[in-house]
């Protein structure tokens, strides 16, 4: 018989944080003369950028690294990222959700992210909402591979039978599987609630 679920685990990025008005990147794109996809892949899926995600680098030197890139003066960097930033919008109903969870469940955090996401989510004031908060940068590890889980399951001290994770990339969802957690592939959050509600039922 399955344990019954102590644990739900939440991804960031695409999930809690969204990109919900693509303007001002699409402007910045434009005024860089770029491509949206090239401008999104030069942030996301640089080599500076998968150094930073597993602490090789700050999330300072990526964003210089952009501005070397994109063949801008480091002392852009900022402008750069707040403005490709811009349109990303924090879900505070599904915070207030994963608030509700507590203290019947421990919840917890899983970001593939750069150095900078603690603080971030402490000026957001949404960092409160989880028991723990493990940042790929922080663990020199990303998803899907499977250490980021079993480190993330340890801290909460609950078993995978025991535990749910929810993402928006597919891969990661298949990644926390193989660990042997319950995982659901966001998509929107009124249904990413439901079928947690109707998960945490059983």
């Amino acid at each position: 018989m399955a344990k019954k679920v102590c644990a739900i685990f939440f991804d960031l990025g695409g999930v809690i944080a969204r990109t919900e008005f693509q303007a001002p990147r699409a402007r910045l794109a434009e005024r860089l003369n770029l491509e949206y996809e090239d401008l999104v892949r030069l942030v996301f899926e640089s080599e500076t950028s998968r150094t930073a995600s597993i602490g090789g680098l700050s999330a300072d030197e990526h964003w210089a690294a952009v501005a070397h890139k994109l063949k801008r003066p480091a002392s852009e960097a900022k402008a750069i990222r707040d403005e490709f930033f811009a349109g990303d919008v924090v879900d505070h109903r599904l915070v207030e959700f994963i608030r509700s969870l507590r203290p019947r469940f421990k919840t917890g955090l899983i970001s593939n992210a750069w150095d900078d996401l603690r603080e971030w989510l402490l000026r957001e004031k949404i960092a409160d909402a989880f028991d723990r908060i493990v940042i790929s940068a922080e663990v020199g590890v990303t998803k899907p591979k499977a250490e980021i889980y079993l480190l993330a399951l340890k801290q909460l001290e609950v078993s995978p039978s025991e535990a749910v994770f929810v993402d928006d990339f597919i891969e990661n969802v298949e990644g926390a599987r193989a660990v042997g957690m319950s995982a659901i592939h966001f998509q929107e959050p009124g249904q990413a609630i439901a079928q947690l509600k109707k998960l945490l039922k059983n």
